[in-house]
């Protein structure tokens, strides 16, 4: 039996996650569900993207993923079923597959329903297509191939010579800052050079291994476990003291010599 894991927007103080898991226990009592989140902002596929895909490769091939968020967002009531590199995705056409395959799915398939507006298609959809998937049942069983799903772009870092721009792609629950921009593109584009980071009117020019290696209420840059640059206070909000969010630019210009 594969797991199931299951991230929504549906948040804690209802009976909404609680419903979803009845769906799967009351077909596949022996499945395991792990909950990823359900704490991402409502219709927030980019909060969505970042949660989801910093972890799901974390779990073994063949992992089935409920993604409830935004499980309304078109007007048409398409919902699919995925394959990318050994995992599974059940979720609605809102752009999120998308993001999280790259655009390259190896299969998708538009789930079969009789009800297209049903109100709660995470329960009455989704659910049983990742119970499905999960005790290994084939997923052209639940639909027809598609090619035919909405497609989304993330933001491109831009790079040249002597500078790297990015932007804040997540603001976690400390007021940490995380950006797109990864430890290789620094890398590649370094050389050994020196280098300052520049965010709000701040000017940074270390990164540390991680916030403790400064003063508390100082600002500090770090790489994250997934190799992207992060900035933040030790022990502050940095999202807060610094005025930044996601969407805001963040430099970083590389000097000559080293």
């Amino acid at each position: 039996m594969a797991v199931i894991t299951f991230l929504s927007d549906f948040g804690y103080n209802d009976h909404y996650v609680a419903a979803v898991k009845a769906k799967i226990i009351s077909q596949a009592p022996e499945l395991q569900v792990v909950d990823i989140s359900h704490a991402i902002d409502p219709y927030n596929i980019a909060h969505a993207e970042f949660v989801f895909g910093s972890v799901y490769r974390e779990f073994p091939e063949g992992t089935v993923h409920i993604i409830a968020v935004d499980t309304h967002g078109n007007k048409q009531g398409k919902y699919h079923a995925a394959k990318y590199k050994g995992h599974y995705f059940v979720l609605a056409d809102n752009g999120l597959l998308s993001l999280i395959t790259e655009g390259k799915p190896e299969v998708v398939v538009e789930l079969n329903t009789d009800f297209p507006l049903m109100p709660f298609p995470a329960k009455d959809l989704l659910a049983p297509a990742a119970a499905y998937l999960a005790k290994g049942g084939d997923i052209e069983v639940l639909g027809e191939k598609t090619y035919d799903f909405r497609q989304l772009l993330n933001r491109q870092l831009r790079l040249n010579d002597h500078s790297i721009s990015g932007h804040v792609i997540h603001v976690d629950r400390y007021g940490n800052l995380i950006t797109d921009i990864t430890r290789d593109s620094v890398e590649t584009i370094a050389h050994g050079r020196t280098f300052t980071i520049h965010f709000a009117r701040e000017t940074v020019g270390r990164i540390f291994s991680n916030y403790n290696q400064v003063d508390p209420g100082d600002c500090c840059c770090i790489f994250n476990s997934q190799g992207l640059l992060c900035i933040g206070i030790n022990k502050g909000h940095a999202a807060e003291l610094l005025g930044l969010g996601f969407d805001s630019q963040v430099d970083i210009r590389f000097y000559p010599g080293s």
